[in-house]
């Protein structure tokens, strides 16, 4: 189904073993914001995962919010890592160490990054809009459609919290606010391993 069609149905997402499994709501799918990451802690949870090194390209990432994720199967394999004490909140599938998702540390800030690589049918979502931390020939970095991506994220984090639907989350327990899974953090000298090159470690 391409881009843009009507329809109504869930865009689907599965792990690499496929023993856990899921969907996004197609209301979701369609108002989500497609991007690319060139940043160094999205290359190192790729490397951490084993997966195949994303340099000097990106990671693709759809970004939406974690009342829209719903997972059908497999729960009980959702696993929690962060590269530091306080990074970025990153979910794998213990089954199979397969990145899933990227959350904020706070269930109150509904945000949920899904890994393209794991959508069904990721030509639902559309064309890249967003490019964060793109190369520049000088060695710096810098931002497209930067203005873009914080309208929607702050957009969709507003109405998620004014409706209430950010209690509807599968990676945080309402009652206690904390996360449903006990995170994994690397050693120091595990971090390094990760940054080739790097010297200073963000999360």
């Amino acid at each position: 189904m391409a881009w843009g069609s009507d329809n109504n149905a869930p865009l689907d997402f599965s792990c690499s073993c496929s023993q856990l499994q899921g969907h996004i709501a197609p209301d979701a799918a369609k108002s989500g914001l497609h991007l690319v990451c060139y940043c160094r802690d999205c290359r190192a949870a790729e490397l951490y995962f084993k997966q195949p090194d994303p340099a000097p390209g990106p990671v693709d990432l759809f970004q939406t919010t974690p009342d829209a994720i719903t997972i059908t199967t497999g729960a009980q394999n959702l696993g929690l890592f962060r590269l530091s004490p306080r990074g970025t909140m990153r979910w794998y599938a213990t089954c199979c160490d397969t990145p899933l998702f990227n959350t904020t540390p706070n269930a109150k800030l509904p945000f949920a990054g899904i890994r393209v690589a794991t959508l069904a049918t990721p030509e639902r979502i559309g064309p890249v809009v967003a490019k964060a931390f793109a190369p520049r020939p000088d060695g710096r970095h810098k931002h497209d459609g930067i203005a873009r991506m914080a309208w929607g994220v702050a957009t969709r984090m507003l109405a998620t919290r004014i409706s209430g639907r950010w209690r509807q989350t599968p990676f945080f327990n309402i009652e206690t606010g904390k996360p449903v899974a006990k995170p994994v953090i690397p050693s120091k000298q595990e971090r390094a391993a990760l940054y080739p090159g790097q010297r200073r470690i963000s999360g």
